[in-house]
C-alpha cells in the first residue's frame, strides 16, 4: 500500500503532493515541513524540495534504502554505529530497537527536535550537533559501522565524499567494520556512486554497490570494507503500511562491481567554482 507520495526511493516533491502540512519550521538549510497521510498514518519530513524521511506512526521507515542499510547492518551484526545525517532519525531508531548503540551526527539542530517530536526518535541515541567529518577526525572511538546519509538540496556534501575522508573513517573502524554510503543516482549513466566507491577503494576499503539498475533518481548503497560478501537485504522490520512496496523494492536491489572512474578528493572540495564561459 502506498502512503500517497510514491514509493520509498529518493525523490523530490512533485506537483500534486498535497498532503496536509501539520508543522513548519523555519531553517537556514531550508524550511522543514511535516506532512501526514491521515488514511495510513504515514508521516513525512520534507525540506526544500526533497523528502528527507518517511515513517509510520511508530517511527519505522517507509524508505526502501533505509531498510536496505538496516538489513546490511543486521547481517554484519554491527553493534556500535555512527550515522552521519539525521533527518527523522528512523534508521537510528530502528537500530536502537534491536539493541544497537547508535550515535547520530547532524549539522542541523532542528533535525533532532523534529525527529524527537514527530518520528519517535529513540531516547538511547546519542545526538551530536556538528559536522560529520570533524566528528570522525576528532573521535578516538572505534565503530563497527559508519553510515553516511547526508544531503543538502539533493546533493551530498563534497567533503563527505572524498577519499581522504574515507581514509579517516577507515581509521575509526574496528577490524571487519564497514562504511555504508547512501548515494543518489540520476540514472544508469550517473557516475556518482562509482566515484564514491573509487574513493573508498583508494582509501583501502574494498567496495561494492547495492543498486537498482534501470531506475531513475534512485538510492545506491556503497559498502566499503574487508570481510565476507554481504547478501542483498530483505525486509526485517515491517512498518504498518507500504510493506509490499518495500519488499518489492528490496527484491530489485542487487550488488554490482564499481565502474572505474576518478574519486572525489579534498582538492575538489577546496577548488573554487569555475566561471561559466560566455
Amino acid at each position: 500500500m502506498s502512503d500517497g507520495v510514491g514509493n520509498g526511493r529518493a525523490r523530490q516533491l512533485q506537483r500534486g503532493d498535497s498532503l496536509p502540512v501539520v508543522a513548519r519550521r523555519a531553517n537556514p538549510f531550508g524550511e522543514i515541513r511535516i506532512v501526514t497521510n491521515e488514511r495510513t498514518g504515514a508521516i513525512s519530513y520534507c525540506q526544500g524540495s526533497w523528502y528527507q524521511s518517511r515513517a509510520d506512526r511508530s517511527g519505522v521507515s517507509l524508505m526502501g534504502y533505509i531498510h536496505a542499510i538496516f538489513g546490511l547492518l543486521a547481517e554484519l551484526d554491527a553493534q556500535h554505529i555512527v550515522v552521519i545525517g539525521g533527518a527523522g532519525g528512523t534508521l537510528g531508531s530502528m537500530l536502537a530497537r534491536i539493541g544497537r548503540t547508535v550515535t547520530i551526527v547532524d549539522v542541523d539542530p532542528h533535525a533532532f527536535k523534529v525527529a524527537q517530536r514527530y518520528f519517535n526518535l529513540d531516547p538511547s541515541i546519542a545526538c551530536i550537533v556538528g559536522d560529520g567529518r570533524k566528528f570522525i577526525e576528532r573521535s578516538k572511538a572505534r565503530f563497527d559501522a559508519v553510515v553516511i546519509d547526508a544531503y543538502f538540496r539533493g546533493t551530498a556534501p563534497v567533503h563527505l565524499c572524498t577519499k581522504e575522508f574515507f581514509a579517516a573513517v577507515r581509521r575509526r573502524l574496528r577490524p571487519g567494520g564497514r562504511l555504508l554510503f547512501n548515494a543518489i543516482a540520476g540514472d544508469d549513466r550517473d557516475p556518482h556512486p562509482d566515484k564514491i566507491a573509487s574513493g573508498m577503494i583508494e582509501a583501502g576499503l574494498p567496495a561494492r554497490i547495492l543498486d537498482t539498475l534501470g531506475e531513475t533518481h534512485r538510492n545506491a548503497i556503497i559498502v566499503g570494507g574487508a570481510g565476507p560478501r554481504l547478501r542483498p537485504p530483505r525486509l526485517l522490520m515491517k512498518p504498518a503500511t507500504m510493506t509490499g512496496d518495500l519488499t518489492d523494492e528490496l527484491r530489485d536491489m542487487v550488488f554490482r562491481a564499481p565502474r572505474p572512474c576518478d574519486a572525489f578528493t579534498d582538492e575538489d572540495y577546496a577548488a573554487p567554482p569555475r566561471k561559466a564561459r560566455r
